[in-house]
């Protein structure tokens, strides 16, 4: 009997070892055994995944469309919007690298030209570790082509020219990919559909670098549209002051386009493949704009049905206080705040249940989600969402995006968690910001750090 138990023991040995050879091949990986973690993004939020209802409320008489019941994938999201603070380090980023650009046609030491091995290279890459003397002269004239040309300065003043601020980079277009007509040919070893490229034209798939969509974005903000938006109105302090005075570092960034929003995401990964190179880390979900349907989750907090994120039916506290930043009776634009009349520093009323602020009010934000008015009745109840990436010379009606949650400058009814709005792709706003996602597969392949399974 002993004998065996032991070669049951042996056996069990061996086919344990088996198993953990074989995943080491079949993953392609190091074979350490570790479980995966999945660390808490700085400044975000856990959503779980579930079922939940979207759509009007049960107290709305004409609902425009009807509510549905979904199931999402778990995710994270910015507990506030995107603020001018966050949104100016991409813009500066983009700055110093136009400028590391120009001063490396003539300073040799802002391009990095060889390896660590000491190989040359191909392309010349970026040194982000030298220093930039803005105030040289030498650096100046080098860097000429950033600035304000001389015939458009005001009052001489050499100022950096906001509109060479452009931001350039690339995605994979899975929706084209995807499509069973430009599947691979095994047979004939090519690919034998047709693509539309970043212009707008269709061409034959010569490879897979046709399915990379290549985009080149203006990164500033519209600081124009505070007066754009409201031509009876005195707002030039706002267009010279919102988005670069530190004062409002907190405040929710506005006057960004769709596309911009976009752009900013598509940085913020940049900035998250870094960090994860550096430590060592399993590579994270990218960071995006929401769907419609995660926002509006994200906005009830867990709650069904409620009319607003704070779960309550109206826009008062028991003391009768506002409980966010819109527009209350009808042009009182002080009655929920003594301190502003228009956007407002970010997370300065309580979070819905989720721990998220300023799903209701302060400034709207943008979705990913394409707007059609039937939009409930065409999505999927798995995961939904109507992409469409509109080409320049598309009709307006194919650039509209759902535009969520309200502003300072809106009545109550579109505060509410089931309203919806949309705005042109191509347009900014002063009262529409955004905040990102990322999507989570924490309890599918591992926990988090710090907790116990």
């Amino acid at each position: 009997m002993r004998k065996t138990i032991t070669y049951l023991f042996i056996l069990t040995l061996f086919l344990a070892s088996c198993r953990n050879e074989s995943n080491k091949y079949l993953t392609l990986g190091k074979g350490t055994g570790e479980k995966w973690f999945e660390p808490t993004p700085f400044g975000m939020v856990y959503v779980e995944r579930g079922s939940y209802n979207i759509g009007p409320n049960d107290d709305e008489l004409y609902p425009i469309t009807q509510s549905r019941t979904i199931s999402t994938e778990a995710f994270w999201i910015d507990d506030t919007e995107i603020t001018n603070n966050e949104y100016r380090q991409f813009v500066y980023w983009v700055r110093d690298k136009k400028a590391r650009e120009l001063l490396g046609q003539t300073y040799t030491d802002f391009l990095i030209t060889e390896d660590k091995y000491g190989a040359p290279l191909e392309e010349p890459k970026i040194n982000w570790d030298e220093r930039i003397e803005w105030d040289d002269p030498e650096y100046q004239m080098a860097m000429d082509e950033l600035y304000i040309p001389e015939n458009e300065r005001f009052g001489y003043k050499k100022e950096i020219d906001a509109r060479k601020l452009v931001y350039e980079y690339y995605w994979v277009d899975y929706k084209q990919a995807a499509k069973r007509s430009n599947a691979y040919n095994y047979e004939t070893q090519r690919y034998e559909g047709s693509v539309v490229n970043s212009d707008g034209e269709l061409v034959p798939i010569e490879n897979r670098s046709s399915f990379l969509m290549r985009e080149s974005v203006p990164v500033y903000p519209d600081t124009l549209c505070w007066i754009r938006d409201f031509a009876y109105t005195y707002n030039e302090p706002f267009t010279m002051k919102y988005f670069s005075h530190i004062g409002f570092d907190d405040y929710p960034v506005v006057g960004v386009t769709w596309d911009q929003a976009r752009a900013f995401c598509n940085w913020r990964n940049n900035l998250s493949v870094i960090v994860v190179d550096r430590f060592n880390e399993a590579p994270a979900h990218d960071y995006r704009l929401p769907t419609e349907s995660e926002w509006e989750i994200a906005a009830r907090g867990g709650m069904h049905n409620n009319m607003y994120p704070w779960g309550s039916y109206y826009t008062r506290n028991v003391d009768g206080c506002f409980v966010a930043n819109f527009k209350p009776l009808r042009g009182n634009y002080v009655a929920d705040s003594p301190t502003t009349t228009t956007a407002m520093k970010v997370g300065q009323f309580d979070p819905n249940p989720y721990g998220v602020y300023d799903m209701a009010g302060n400034v709207a934000e943008w979705t990913s989600t394409a707007f059609f008015e039937a939009g409930y009745n065409a999505i999927d109840d798995y995961n939904p969402e109507i992409q469409y990436d509109a080409r320049p010379d598309d009709p307006p009606v194919m650039k509209r995006k759902v535009v969520r949650g309200g502003s300072w400058k809106d009545i109550a009814y579109y505060i509410q968690s089931g309203t919806r709005t949309f705005e042109y792709q191509d347009t900014a706003k002063s009262y529409i910001g955004f905040r990102c996602v990322r999507t989570s597969f924490r309890d599918d392949l591992g926990g988090r750090r710090g907790i116990q399974e």
